[in-house]
């Protein structure tokens, strides 16, 4: 059987330096964090544990794998004996026409015949062809199974990065609203100014158009809210509707962003393991369709009683018959080289599909990292942008109050400027806190 078949080896791929300008040896990783250890959130925690109760794709991932296990037990019973019973009775009647006897001679036209009988087939598996059945089966369970963690890893992101979505435009719309307090405030005064003569007309109708142009935007930041509303409810396996939720400034971020190796991400990435289940399973497809060009040993056997009246059934009606048989192919219409021509290619395919699925989640690796450092780096130079921003507010306007050293224009200008400062802050700290959870589920953590 070892000429014909091969036993699985893990195929040669480059696991190492994955991760783009980090040299890391230590293998300490947060991918064997769990879940819980990386969010502080209470809140979050509960809409997570509450998403993998409920989530749709992930109860199908489940059902992927009821469906997986009972083609294994198949797969099993393949290499088992198989057993089956009948239990008849016939009614016969010949015709005395048909049957041509001479005259005088009497004999039955109508018989009956009792058989109960038990039948039993086994394939020897000399080839390993059921054997290898048996380990690609196997291995495509374990592929559902890891196919199922993968679902479980990207749920747990998807849910964390929509909350934090969520937050960051909760803070955004405070932001805004409080934009346009100070706004409307902007135009009182510039009312004020211009009965006073310090400015004109066209300062005021300036100062109404900023106000409406923060007033403008809020509409949008409400629909994005109840839209991620909507998308975090479906994550949960739940009707469109509100969340409950915490706010953006109390947020902790994970800060001990350690990553391993690479080549951990083989053991640590569910899909990168389904990936190579799946080569597995089309490994040892091709181990059997090798098998079908040599000689299959199948021995038969039937046994019972037989009797042709019911009152002598139990009566010397034993009966019994055993056959061997040896089935060569010779001329089977190209079906066995088809057959291995297409496990062989399938094979292949998977290998890439292996390779593929690695080097993917090496560059999303790399991506969370670079996206949180970006991240660090914007937040101080931005928290001194936001800063400077407010002080011009602060000046322009005294200036504009108190003196001709400056104009409306020049206020607008500062104000716009703060505000977007302000908002963009926001999504500096969103893109942090979803960095860290990328970077999470890109090294594989989350189903441990």
């Amino acid at each position: 059987m070892g000429c014909v078949t091969k036993k699985y080896e893990r195929p040669a791929l480059n696991s190492n330096d994955l991760y783009r300008d980090v040299t890391q040896t230590d293998t300490a990783t947060i991918a064997n964090l769990k879940w819980k250890d990386l969010f502080s959130d209470a809140t979050l925690q509960g809409l997570i544990e509450q998403g993998l109760n409920g989530n749709l794709d992930l109860r199908q991932a489940v059902e992927r794998i009821n469906i997986a296990e009972a083609t294994l037990r198949q797969s099993r019973s393949a290499l088992l004996p198989s057993l089956s019973g009948d239990l008849s009775a016939a009614d016969n009647k010949q015709s005395r026409a048909a049957l041509n006897f001479p005259p005088g001679i009497n004999i039955p036209l109508e018989t009956q015949l009792y058989r109960a009988q038990l039948s039993t087939s086994w394939e020897a598996d000399i080839w390993g062809k059921l054997s290898s059945a048996k380990r690609s089966a196997y291995a495509s369970l374990l592929q559902t199974d890891a196919a199922k963690r993968a679902v479980q890893t990207q749920l747990i992101a998807n849910i964390a990065n929509t909350y934090y979505t969520l937050l960051a435009l909760d803070k955004q719309l405070a932001i805004t609203e409080q934009t346009v307090k100070i706004r409307q405030s902007d135009v009182e005064t510039m009312k004020a100014l211009k009965e006073g003569a310090v400015v004109n007309g066209a300062a005021v109708v300036q100062s109404e158009a900023n106000l409406y142009a923060a007033q403008v935007s809020i509409p949008d930041l409400k629909r994005n809210i109840r839209e991620a509303e909507n998308a975090l409810s479906v994550l949960l396996g739940q009707s469109a509707g509100s969340v409950s939720r915490s706010s953006l400034d109390i947020q902790q971020p994970y800060s001990s962003l350690q990553t391993g190796v690479s080549a951990q991400l083989l053991q640590n990435r569910p899909d990168v393991q389904a990936a190579e289940f799946a080569f597995r399973a089309a490994f040892e497809n091709t181990n059997a369709a090798k098998a079908f060009f040599y000689p299959s040993i199948t021995l038969t056997a039937t046994g019972g009683l037989s009797s042709l009246q019911l009152q002598n059934f139990f009566d010397q009606s034993i009966f019994y018959n055993l056959v061997g048989g040896l089935t060569q192919p010779i001329f089977a219409r190209g079906q066995n080289k088809a057959r291995l021509r297409t496990a062989e290619a399938q094979q292949q395919h998977a290998f890439y599909a292996f390779q593929q699925t690695l080097l993917t989640s090496g560059q999303e690796v790399s991506n969370a990292l670079f996206a949180y450092q970006t991240a660090v780096d914007k937040e101080t130079t931005r928290s001194k942008q936001i800063m400077a921003l407010e002080k011009a507010v602060d000046f322009t306007q005294e200036l504009l109050r108190y003196s001709s050293a400056t104009n409306y224009t020049d206020v607008l200008t500062s104000q716009q400027s703060l505000l977007n400062a302000q908002l963009s802050g926001v999504s500096d700290r969103l893109q942090k806190l979803q960095a860290i959870v990328n970077l999470y589920r890109a090294l594989g953590g989350g189903w441990k």
